[in-house]
């Protein structure tokens, strides 16, 4: 019998504990339904299944991401919101080892769709000190590649060198504020 309170967010929210926790590798339906204390068929009432499962964490993990970024910038701006959503990507990222690659995905789900959009206008928002709108793709995409490349390298342990990851991260904050203010400037 499935518990009392057993919705698909339910479902969400313990996969992607699991993610988190284990890996993705470790995400199976059965692991699920077991931490539920229910039997795997009893998902199939909440779930299209382990593909609908996944897309239902990368959506969340995406929204997540998306309302912590725009919550870190709002009411900054320039050098400061930047400060503030290179933090709290960095932040989300140690916090969701696992799940913070779906953020990444490209699904062609509504859910993650509207998530993504809303990740990416709150990067807009926070550039906006530096003059950039969410039309200007290139400067989105570069300090979003940025921060994606120095959360996965830091995440997957490929900062090897005894120098302090967190100078490393402070430095990159720094060439991309003085990157935008040249960009702003032309």
């Amino acid at each position: 019998m499935a518990r009392a309170g057993l919705d698909p967010d339910v479902v969400v929210r313990h996969a992607s504990a699991l993610i988190d926790e284990q890996g993705i590798d470790a995400l199976t339906l059965a692991r699920v339904a077991s931490g539920l204390g229910v039997a795997t068929p009893s998902l199939y009432k909440h779930i299209g299944g382990l593909d609908d499962l996944l897309d239902r964490v990368a959506a969340a993990a995406t929204a997540d991401l998306a309302a912590r970024l725009g919550a870190a910038s709002r009411g900054r701006s320039g050098r400061d919101a930047l400060q503030a959503v290179a933090d709290a990507y960095r932040r989300f990222a140690r916090e969701h080892p696992g799940t913070y690659p779906l953020t990444q995905r490209n699904l062609s789900s509504d859910a993650w769709t509207a998530a993504a959009a809303d990740a990416v206008a709150s990067v807009a928002a926070a550039l906006s000190g530096y003059g950039v709108d969410e039309g200007d793709v290139d400067s989105i995409r570069f300090v979003r590649a940025a921060l994606h490349g120095f959360v996965d390298l830091e995440r997957r342990g490929g900062f090897g060198l005894p120098v302090s990851v967190d100078q490393s991260f402070a430095f990159l904050v720094d060439a991309l504020d003085a990157t935008l203010r040249t960009l702003d400037s032309r």
